[in-house]
């Protein structure tokens, strides 16, 4: 399963953060290897092309120890799929699973079995007593297939899945993604973890986000409890959204009554779960004489630009009638990858809501999703990027980065976007103009921040 890498690229001195990260060059050379592999079985064309994630894990052993390897190497990579692969769970070429449902005459084969004649039965004739039946034997499968996997991490410590997820049920599927099949494997043959990535081959699912040959975190809802577990003993990277922001928030316009500020790409509009800087704490170390919640309106952490914040009650609740009944003008500029033709203008409407099972991620989802408009304007392209002005209608999570990102928007994604694209410097959206009407004065009040780095 120890596949060499013939490279003299230095190996990193941390270990992945698994959950944002930059593909480190080994990696990308390991994933090259795994998609010449999946070319040469034509078998598996069809089902990969409906979409699948891939991982790959660069490991270092002993040269001079050939009992895993059986070839003296040095530094080489390991494979894994997601779930499984011509449905199997086990493929030569790919690290096991940690736990083998399928394995012949396995518990989990049988009770499923059961459980689908029951389902039969119900077909046949409906009763409550059959329906109860079905979801205790279908909860306690649940209950007993999470108790069977049992997870290393670099310490030789090894911990129930059920336990690592402090008395709630895992999603279902979890522990059969690549990271934690991979560091399970590399446990096992004694290798030491130096880099993983995971990367997505074959189409989009209509409602993620998924571009061929693009690297992805791994998830929150099923990964995270598990590689907080699996990462102890391993020397990794810190969170790169915990990192200092390099800009500063500046006020752009202040009287007795609004702050008008451009927020810089990185910070957060409130303060959340990690100890990150947030325009709210800064207002009002900057304003101790504020009263209220101040922030009327959001933007995302990795968007920068135009913010306005009440510095009185009477101010928000005028604001915020303003957001809710769509009388703020706002604008903004985003960098896409991709050519589109200049003029080109249109409007975009897809319902959005949040990924449950990999927050902060957002879906398109026609029969959850709220309704989400925004409309655009292509104002400047060159042989990669294109300039694009945006006027979001509504205002949902991530609308902006998931219109332009899905197929059914323009399957662009906005530079930078570590979600819904390439992981880069920072995310090239900015919210450029802002205008409503002054809460105390009633004047239309307008404001525009261009941003240097979005330029063609």
């Amino acid at each position: 399963m120890l596949h060499p890498i013939v490279s003299n690229l230095p190996s990193p001195e941390q270990f992945t953060y698994p959950h944002c990260y930059t593909p480190h060059p080994l990696c990308i050379l390991a994933a090259e290897e795994v998609k010449h592999y999946l070319s040469s079985h034509q078998e598996w064309a069809e089902e990969i092309g409906r979409g699948k994630m891939f991982g790959v894990l660069v490991c270092e052993c002993d040269s001079s120890d050939n009992s895993q390897t059986g070839k003296g190497i040095q530094r080489g990579f390991l494979a894994a799929f997601s779930g499984t692969l011509d449905r199997k769970t086990q493929h030569t070429y790919f690290v096991p699973p940690v736990f083998d449902l399928m394995a012949p005459g396995s518990y989990f084969k049988e009770e499923e079995a059961a459980i689908s004649q029951i389902n039969a039965r119900i077909q046949e004739n409906d009763s409550s007593d059959l329906r109860a039946e079905r979801k205790t034997r279908s909860i306690a499968l649940q209950r007993w297939l999470f108790s069977q996997y049992h997870l290393l991490n670099a310490k030789g410590v090894e911990a129930e899945m059920l336990s690592l997820f402090e008395g709630i049920i895992p999603p279902s599927g979890t522990g059969d993604c690549c990271a934690p099949k991979l560091l399970q494997a590399a446990y096992n043959m004694h290798l030491k973890p130096l880099c993983m990535a995971e990367f997505w081959m074959g189409a989009s699912p209509k409602e993620e986000i998924r571009k061929e040959g693009n690297f992805y975190p791994a998830c929150s809802a099923k990964c995270k409890p598990l590689l907080r577990h699996m990462l102890q003993g391993l020397n990794v990277e810190p969170n790169p959204l915990l990192q200092t922001i390099s800009e500063k928030m500046t006020i752009v316009y202040e009287d007795e009554d609004i702050v008008v500020i451009n927020k810089p790409s990185g910070m957060l509009a409130v303060p959340g779960k990690d100890p990150l800087p947030s325009v709210q704490e800064e207002i009002k170390e900057q304003y101790p004489h504020a009263e209220g919640p101040l922030i009327a309106h959001r933007l995302d952490m990795d968007t920068s630009g135009l913010m306005v914040l009440a510095l009185n009650n009477n101010t928000y609740h005028n604001l915020q009638d303003q957001f809710l009944h769509h009388k703020v003008q706002k604008r903004y500029s985003a960098l896409v990858d991709g050519v589109l033709p200049v003029g080109q203008k249109g409007r975009i409407d897809l319902p959005i809501c949040p990924d449950i099972t990999d927050r902060p991620r957002q879906m398109v989802n026609y029969e959850y999703g709220k309704r989400a408009i925004t409309e655009y304007k292509v104002v400047a392209s060159n042989g990669s990027q294109s300039l694009l002005h945006l006027w979001p209608h509504t205002g949902r999570t991530h609308q902006l980065r998931v219109h332009l990102a899905h197929p059914s928007g323009l399957g662009t994604p906005i530079v930078g976007d570590r979600l819904y694209g390439h992981a880069g410097k920072r995310l090239m959206l900015h919210a450029e103009e802002l205008s409503f009407t002054h809460p105390s004065t009633g004047e239309s009040i307008s404001f525009c921040q261009p941003c240097n780095g979005l330029q063609l």
